[in-house]
């Protein structure tokens, strides 16, 4: 049987070690980094850090993306399902607040595997592009706490250029409503942490902030309420990017357009500071707790 865990169903024929799918993932987890991460948003990193697994290729795969060397060229070591679920376990004593699960969607199967063996006793977390089966999304139910999703684009054009995704916003929207249902409204800690809920992220890319726009639009009027949102202006060009218009940052007007915007629909989230958009806060990718 074929895989067809993500919107693209491409019904490929995946062996351990690699995939004829999109993505070109096998079913044996593929890793580039696990470990402690500090630059989440508040509620996520908290003072101790977020128990981070950074996996290999991605369904979706923007050419804009700042992880290109995993996404894309899937560097990485790939690790058996008892050493992941050893690996949630280092990190929970390390101190984690959660264990964060980035781009996972491909090794679902497996990780659900791992967290059968070892369950943390701090929230799991769904770090996702946003692409992703509803189908999938319900299947997580008991293994999932929390979903911090992207939501990218609404224009099909935008998401066909940037992701060979034109379907993005049709998959991404149904899938936010599913995690909204599942996961509930938001619950946090005395010390407002998150333990479960929904924290949706939006990267402003330059020269689209009436597309950004329509994105709060539809997190303010299809949404629950008061699911929190997370403004980023960390955009950084990379040089594997080669669309027109994306080979710069964003200006500061841009993204205060988009900020005002978000302040007027009465959301309420995090913002990034123009800091956020330099290459250090990027994590090296150096196979660090694998």
């Amino acid at each position: 049987m074929g895989c067809n865990l993500c919107p693209r169903r491409c019904d490929a024929v995946r062996t351990s070690e690699t995939g004829e799918g999109y993505c070109r993932a096998g079913t044996a987890p593929r890793i580039a980094r696990a470990a402690l991460h500090y630059w989440e948003e508040p509620c996520i990193s908290g003072t101790r850090g977020s128990g981070t697994v950074f996996f290999s290729h991605c369904t979706l795969g923007c050419k804009y993306c700042q992880n290109y060397g995993i996404s894309h060229d899937g560097y990485g070591k790939m690790v058996s399902v008892q050493r992941l679920a050893d690996i949630f376990r280092e990190l929970c004593d390390q101190g984690a607040h959660n264990i964060n699960l980035v781009t996972g969607t491909p090794y679902w199967s497996a990780i659900r595997e791992a967290l059968d063996i070892y369950r943390p006793p701090v929230p799991v977390v769904w770090n996702t592009g946003g692409y992703e089966r509803p189908e999938t999304i319900r299947s997580m139910e008991g293994y999932v706490d929390i979903f911090l999703p992207d939501l990218k684009h609404v224009s099909p054009r935008l998401s066909a250029l940037c992701a060979e995704a034109p379907d993005y916003f049709d998959y991404a929207s149904e899938a936010l409503k599913a995690m909204c249902e599942q996961a509930g409204p938001p619950k946090y800690d005395d010390d407002v942490m998150m333990l479960s809920g929904v924290l949706i992220r939006h990267l402003i890319l330059p020269g689209c902030t009436a597309d950004s726009m329509r994105v709060l639009d539809f997190i303010a009027e299809e949404l629950p309420e008061g699911i929190p949102v997370s403004l980023m202006r960390q955009y950084t060009p990379v040089q594997e990017c080669t669309i027109p218009g994306l080979q710069r940052r964003i200006t500061d007007r841009e993204y205060q357009r988009v900020y005002d915007h978000m302040q007027m629909l009465g959301l309420d989230g995090f913002v990034q500071e123009k800091t956020s958009a330099e290459r250090e806060y990027t994590p090296p990718f150096d196979l660090t707790g694998v």
